[in-house]
């Protein structure tokens, strides 16, 4: 295996090669956010890619400017790796902000953190059509008719309300029947032999509104 790290004889510079770069590990059973793994991702990404245009290569393509201006050769080479690193990260961040990924990869944590708990095994399909539209369905189906039921058991719990509220209307409509029934027999026992006829509704009206302080009269005659 070749060496990870090789030294440029030229400019002292210590560079790390592809077998050097390695993403970040954490401690035996933990588990990385995916988040973290992305950006561990890019970086050794981005090793691996300034470690392929080292700087050996580089001067190799540019041996006469290297020859005659070996420090600002290095300067360029330095300016060239650093804008290619930002434009990179800039890239990745731009994907990552466009599509969400941070909270995306977060839920995915979750989701596979909460699936660990389960003790019960996934579901897998059967191979049976069937069988799998069935599984699928009638629970789905089930819910919907437990639905129905508690809202069809709610409509009837407010009919029989409804029906117990008409029913006490027509007793009290029946009861203020009675009660009035009773005061007229009172008032025909309490005048005896005076039944009213059609004659005698006009004094009964002007007895009434003269009881009732509307009419002042002094003459029965003008009735």
């Amino acid at each position: 295996m070749a060496a990870a790290r090789s030294v440029n004889a030229e400019s002292g510079r210590e560079e790390e090669g592809p077998e050097g770069s390695c993403p970040e590990s954490g401690p035996p059973g933990a588990t990385i956010p995916r988040v973290k793994l992305l950006d561990t991702l890019v970086d050794t990404f981005l090793q691996k890619l300034v470690a392929a245009g080292s700087y050996q290569r580089f001067t190799d393509c540019y041996k006469h400017l290297y020859q005659l201006q070996p420090e600002m050769t290095q300067r360029i080479y330095d300016k060239l790796v650093t804008q290619l690193q930002t434009s990179v990260r800039e890239e990745i961040s731009e994907i990552k902000a466009e599509g969400n990924l941070e909270a995306v990869l977060s839920s995915l944590d979750k989701i596979v953190q909460e699936g660990k708990d389960r003790t019960e095994p996934a579901w897998r399909p059967s191979g049976i059509p069937e069988e799998d539209m069935r599984s699928a369905l009638v629970p789905y189906f089930v819910q919907q008719r437990d639905a129905l039921q508690r809202r069809v058991h709610r409509q009837e719990a407010e009919n029989r309300q409804l029906a117990e509220a008409v029913l006490a209307g027509r007793g009290r409509v029946q009861e203020l029947r009675r009660q009035g029934g009773a005061r007229r027999q009172a008032w025909q026992v309490s005048v005896p032999g005076m039944v009213p006829g059609p004659r005698d509704r006009p004094l009964l009206l002007g007895l009434v509104l003269r009881g009732c302080g509307v009419l002042h009269v002094t003459d029965p005659q003008e009735l």
